[in-house]
């Protein structure tokens, strides 16, 4: 039974679909079998895998999420596209927009994710959950559905005040409906060590939680390459495989197995 590692934060613009293709395909180039799934419905990790046309998908998240609903009976591997890199996509388009309020009314509608991350979760050693920068029922299903959460962070001062608020959602969401819910770390993203500023945040970040949570000691830099890498459809082990923001990702996916 694979793990399952939901990327999560509740300020946007911090990396998360970028962290999750890079992790997914980092894990992939240390031989293991990975699913990432697009639970935003912003569906920017889809977009970054190669999925020009999203919105010509024929089966994408919210169909399945609509099939378990209506308890139909669902091939698990029905709408994952593969990745020349070595990971899957199960994708997600326009349409996930709305499954907000077709979630909303229903008992249960905290874990209808699980149960499609159940039935395929056999299949791979790792699933990764992207979602959007808010604490929507999306998100609460992943949170509930996941083995562990990675956290990116940019060394910014809102980022960091709401990284409080984010640590306090996974606390609730451990006690009421997700027992298992881990944090594996904190990633330090589009850090700029030119900076005082960035620096400064850098080191309150870790003096703030660093006892309490792991603090990856690879941070991810602020590069260009990794928005490069996401407009060409490719990971940045493509695209800049040299690169500082490559090692930092290939450091992290080596991190997680350890912790795994």
């Amino acid at each position: 039974m694979g793990k399952t590692i939901v990327i999560t934060n509740r300020k946007g613009g911090c990396g998360k679909s970028v962290t999750a293709a890079n992790l997914g395909v980092g894990l992939a180039r240390q031989g293991k079998k990975v699913l990432l799934i697009d639970a935003d419905n912003q569906h920017s990790l889809t977009v970054s895998m190669g999925v020009t046309e999203p919105y010509n998908l024929q089966v994408t998240l919210s169909t399945v999420i609509t099939d378990i609903i209506a308890k139909k009976n669902i091939d698990p591997t029905a709408g994952i596209i593969h990745h020349e890199e070595g990971v899957d996509l199960m994708p997600a388009n326009d349409s996930l927009t709305g499954m907000e309020l077709i979630l909303a009314p229903l008992m249960g509608r905290e874990i209808i994710l699980r149960k499609y991350i159940n039935k395929v979760k056999p299949l791979y050693d790792f699933v990764i959950i992207d979602t959007c920068p808010t604490l929507d029922v999306l998100t609460i299903n992943a949170l509930a559905a996941a083995d562990t959460a990675l956290i990116p962070v940019a060394p910014k001062f809102l980022d960091a005040k709401g990284l409080e608020l984010l640590l306090n959602s996974i606390a609730d969401i451990r006690e009421d409906i997700n027992p298992n819910l881990s944090i594996c770390g904190i990633l330090l993203t589009m850090v700029d060590n030119r900076t005082t500023f960035s620096k400064g945040m850098s080191k309150a970040i870790k003096e703030a939680y660093g006892e309490e949570i792991r603090i990856f000691n690879d941070t991810v830099p602020h590069s260009v390459r990794a928005a490069e890498a996401s407009a060409t459809g490719k990971s940045i082990f493509t695209h800049d495989p040299n690169g500082k923001v490559a090692a930092a990702y290939d450091a992290l996916a080596k991190g997680v197995l350890e912790s795994a």
